[in-house]
C-alpha cells in the first residue's frame, strides 16, 4: 500500500489537551484520526506522524490524507472526489 486511504471528505476537528499524539497517516487505523497501530499489521509502509500539543486546543487533523501540510487539514479535500 503505497496510497493512504481517505477516511473523510473533511477534516477531523479535535480538541487536544497537552501532550504527544500520533496522527493515522494510513487511514486504516480503527481510532481516527489517531494510529491504532493497524499500519504495522497489515504491511502499509507508511508510518503514523507525531503531534506535540503544548496547551489545550482545537485543531484540524486532516481526514482525506492528502494535505500539503499533515497532519493538519489544509482544505485539499475540498478538490478530491468523495471516497467510495
Amino acid at each position: 500500500m503505497t496510497e493512504p486511504k481517505q477516511t473523510q471528505a473533511g477534516p477531523y476537528v479535535v480538541e487536544l489537551g497537552p501532550g504527544e499524539y500520533w496522527w493515522c497517516s494510513c487511514g486504516l487505523s480503527d481510532n481516527q484520526p489517531f494510529c491504532d497501530g493497524t499500519h504495522d499489521t497489515a504491511g502499509t509502509g507508511l508510518k503514523p506522524l507525531r503531534i506535540e500539543i503544548a496547551k489545550r486546543r482545537e485543531v484540524a487533523l486532516c481526514g482525506c490524507r492528502q494535505s500539503k501540510n499533515k497532519p493538519f487539514c489544509d482544505g485539499t479535500h475540498e478538490t478530491l472526489e468523495t471516497p467510495s
